[in-house]
């Protein structure tokens, strides 16, 4: 089951026109002015196909059979201030952009009035390229990063070109202290365990005032974070949970253990025993190219519904 957005008693002739972008069915903002997250993407790192891939379920795309989506990224959007928010900065920030632009066309919000990124694996910043000299020429957009994040784009070309050029402004994150972008909406970033080669790994907690987000698409396991995760479900009204993988085995010939995530499997095994309303929180999301539950009508993503969790669909539309 799915959290709808509550819809007020418009007139109907001020009904946004219908969209169909990615597969998904998306209504164009209105005279609604209450605040509400997109989903930009729900892919892991490398997209969906993903380079090199020439397993049936990416010729199928190639072929124009099936949708692809996106590298997972959220964007807030408020319309009341007619201001946006991106959630991660990926390689398909070019389409996303177009895609959000798209949604929020009638409630006249535009531009990028902020990113806050969760990490530094390829999926979750490198989009930051195209608000450089030779794309967007952007100006000063902040982009708020904890002090790793923050270190390694200092540090490291072309991104440090970025700060030095002034297309972009870091604004430091700190764990679990809230950024207010406006009187009625809050992020606030909290460290998990994944690797962090880099920089550490945040999620965020995103505020409108009428519900919270979670929004964690990268960690290790469930059990090696000292938070327990149904703590953080209690306190939501959504969240967008790791769901990279479905189960051991899905990439033959490597060792998963390299690239540690809690399987769905194991999610679902772990929730089993929470009610139904917690459950119909969940929606998992950062799928991996060969994770079956990208596939509409698979076995995964039937079994995945029928536990009562849900799947993060590209377009869909929160309202906080």
């Amino acid at each position: 089951m799915k959290i709808k957005k509550r819809t007020p008693l418009w007139p109907v002739w001020i009904i946004g026109l219908m969209l169909i972008t990615g597969g998904v069915a998306l209504f164009a903002a209105s005279g609604d002015s209450a605040p509400y997250l997109v989903v930009l993407g729900i892919a892991q790192d490398g997209g969906y196909p993903q380079a090199g891939c020439q397993k049936a379920n990416c010729r199928r795309v190639y072929r124009g059979e099936r949708a692809g989506r996106y590298v997972t990224s959220l964007a807030i959007v408020d319309p009341a201030t007619r201001q946006r928010w991106f959630l991660d900065a990926t390689p398909d920030f070019p389409e996303q952009l177009q895609l959000l632009n798209r949604i929020t066309a009638d409630s006249g919000a535009a531009g990028v009035a902020g990113i806050f990124l969760t990490h530094a694996h390829i999926g979750h910043y490198t989009g930051l390229m195209h608000l450089g000299r030779e794309v967007m020429g952007a100006q000063g957009v902040p982009v708020y990063a904890m002090p790793r994040m923050q270190h390694f784009l200092r540090r490291n070309g072309p991104w440090n070109l970025l700060i030095e050029l002034q297309n972009i402004r870091l604004i430091p994150l700190r764990h679990q202290h809230a950024v207010e972008l406006t009187g009625h909406l809050k992020v606030t970033p909290f460290l998990v365990p994944h690797r962090d080669e880099f920089s550490e790994t945040v999620g965020f907690l995103i505020q409108g005032p009428n519900r919270k987000v979670l929004y964690l698409p990268d960690i290790d396991k469930w059990e090696r974070w000292d938070v327990p995760i149904e703590q953080m479900l209690a306190g939501v009204d959504v969240a967008f949970l790791d769901g990279t993988f479905y189960a051991e085995g899905e990439l033959p010939g490597r060792s998963m253990a390299d690239i540690p995530h809690p399987f769905i499997v194991e999610s679902l095994k772990r929730f089993s025993a929470l009610p139904a309303s917690e459950k119909q929180k969940i929606r998992f999301i950062h799928l991996n190219h060969t994770n079956p539950a990208l596939q509409p009508g698979s076995k995964a993503a039937r079994t995945i519904i029928q536990a009562g969790f849900s799947i993060a669909e590209q377009g869909e539309k929160i309202s906080l």
